[in-house]
């Protein structure tokens, strides 16, 4: 299992719009999980993106999709399919949000916030104009957050947690790796995907993530710079056997030092 946890990036910015995005996705799911099978349903396909009712190409049942399509594009970014889909973004908002935010001040943020999540709307639907299956999720705007990131911070670590059988490591992994990846999982996923039919939108990602590369060239402060230096040692790495843990004792962590003690994310 790999897993990011958090970033080596220190700021002095209080990432409210960040910590408002999170908060009302999560408020929004309860909200839809409160729903019952039939409402639920109803909910996504009244406030999701449908490629076919944005593009015109079918009229749908207004008691069903109140909404002007274009305002679906915003509604959608706000709704989750499941736990998994929902705690997948908001950790990789949490974790990658408060620097792109600190970068840009509140209110641009939420204006470069919003318009990936357009953008990654509009590869998702021009890839399935027809398509009549509603996409729901905040992946499209956080994948924005990461191309922003990449751009910013390729050489912050990312600490990265990993369980392989019998050892727990924890190590710090570069940015431009981590987000490289992460990128290129993307396009060889959407190499094998039919974008009409459910399932990841794998486009709205890629979408997402370009727009926040380019925007963020634009939208940063002045003087904020790009590809900003390493606050700490790429490739520590802590390390615990599982069953020792579980006896209470530890492998002794390698391959950092005092100086390190904050660790990639401090």
């Amino acid at each position: 299992m790999f897993l990011p946890i958090r970033d080596d990036n220190p700021h002095n910015t209080t990432p409210v719009v960040t910590w408002g995005l999170i908060g009302l996705c999560v408020a929004v799911f309860f909200l839809q999980i409160g729903l019952s099978d039939d409402e639920a349903k109803i909910a996504i396909y009244s406030f999701g993106i449908i490629p076919a009712d944005l593009f015109g190409s079918v009229e749908l049942n207004p008691i069903i999709t109140p909404l002007p399509a274009w305002m679906t594009i915003f509604t959608s970014m706000f709704l989750h399919g499941g736990w998994l889909h929902l705690g997948g973004n908001m950790l990789y908002l949490w974790i990658f949000g408060d620097n792109v935010e600190a970068s840009m001040g509140h209110v641009r943020f939420l204006l470069f916030y919003l318009a990936c999540g357009l953008v990654a709307a509009l590869a998702q639907s021009i890839g399935a104009p027809e398509s009549t299956v509603p996409m729901v999720g905040a992946s499209g705007a956080v994948a924005g957050v990461l191309g922003a990131y990449l751009i910013l911070h390729p050489r912050a670590n990312i600490k990265v947690f990993m369980w392989l059988i019998i050892f727990i490591t924890v190590i710090n992994v570069p940015a431009w790796i981590v987000l490289g990846f992460w990128f290129l999982g993307q396009l060889i996923s959407q190499a094998g995907a039919n974008t009409g039919e459910p399932g990841v939108a794998f486009l709205a990602h890629i979408g997402g993530f370009i727009a926040g590369v380019v925007l963020i060239f634009k939208m940063r402060k002045p003087g904020v710079p790009l590809f900003g230096k390493r606050a700490s040692r790429a490739f520590a790495v802590e390390t615990r056997r599982a069953a020792s843990r579980r006896r209470g004792g530890s492998v002794p962590s390698s391959g950092s030092d005092s100086s390190d003690s904050n660790g990639p994310w401090g």
